[in-house]
């Protein structure tokens, strides 16, 4: 293997993470791109690969400038906005696709006063040193979301950088967006967000006290509490889910809802994990989502149930 074969694949493996703009340090040639990249989605990682392929080309660097919390957040005290990915989530996918530098940038009110002049020539130019960027579909920049493509293909000469749009990606005739994978997973269409986003759905957090009540009938649950609040939750159900727990991953149930059998009124998240019969009170889990199952549903008895989750367990071990 050559030794710029080999540089390649180190650079592939070791993304450097900063979280402010101002911790970034110009490199040659940079590569740019910018968004909330919520979820990671196939849409994403096709502006990453050509986010790539350019920087191989005029040995360039990758750097990608996403922000935290998200603007929605900051800037319409959105609490009703669920996110596909927590922010460790983004930072582990965006990992992953191999980019050279992933910029982490707090947003604030003050940095959505930035005209798109001010973003264009303060941020990209300035601070990230920008010779290529490239964007997605329907990209808006700056405050109030005044700058668009066309804007940027008129900055381009002016303050030498090149600009490409990546027109809408299609999956099976719907143009993805993370909105639609919001949709997906509120409706318990796994799979369907799975071909999205090319990679499993995941929660994870912390196990907490419940009621015991699934000792009692042979099907002992963690109960998950899960940290961010706005994190997206899947519609209410049963799924099967891979569980990781203590670095080894399981099989199992997770039942999203209220347990209408013993007439529950709060929402839960609670896993059986199969073949796992330990104590994790205060651990945390990471749980993969794989498929629906089926509706949570009231029983008439804990013996109807008991019996319901048998059939589960088996429809789970059997995939």
């Amino acid at each position: 293997m050559s030794l710029v074969a080999e540089n390649k694949i180190l650079r592939f493996l070791s993304v450097k993470i900063y979280h402010s703009i101002e911790a970034f340090e110009k490199v040659e040639n940079a590569v740019v791109t910018t968004g909330t990249f919520d979820g990671v989605h196939i849409g994403h990682l096709k502006i990453i690969d050509r986010l790539r392929k350019i920087a191989n080309a005029i040995d360039g660097e990758t750097v990608l400038l996403t922000f935290s919390p998200h603007p929605r957040i900051v800037l319409f005290s959105d609490n009703s906005l669920k996110l596909i990915s927590t922010k460790n989530e983004k930072i582990e996918l965006l990992k992953k696709a191999g980019i050279d530098h992933l910029i982490i940038h707090p947003f604030s009110r003050e940095f959505s006063r930035l005209s798109s002049v001010e973003f264009v020539r303060d941020v990209l130019v300035n601070k990230l040193g920008t010779s290529r960027l490239v964007i997605g579909y329907n990209h808006h920049f700056g405050r109030n979301r005044e700058g668009s493509f066309e804007h940027l293909k008129e900055f381009g000469p002016l303050y030498g950088f090149q600009v490409e749009e990546i027109s809408a990606q299609d999956v099976q005739e719907v143009s993805v967006s993370s909105t639609k994978i919001r949709k997906a997973l509120e409706s318990g269409d796994i799979k369907t967000a799975r071909a999205y986003l090319t990679h499993d759905f995941c929660l994870s957090g912390i196990v907490v006290k419940g009621n015991h009540l699934g000792h009692k009938i042979g099907f002992p649950t963690a109960n998950i509490k899960v940290v961010d609040s706005h994190k997206l939750i899947p519609a209410n159900g049963v799924y099967a889910v891979r569980v990781l727990v203590r670095g080894k991953e399981y099989k199992g149930m997770l039942n999203i809802g209220v347990r209408p059998t013993i007439d529950g009124s709060e929402k839960t998240i609670e896993v059986h994990i199969i073949d796992f019969d330990e104590d994790i009170y205060g651990e945390r889990l990471v749980i993969f989502f794989d498929d629906w199952i089926r509706k949570e549903q009231k029983f008439e008895s804990l013996d109807a149930l008991k019996n319901q989750l048998m059939r589960d367990r088996l429809e789970v071990l059997n995939r």
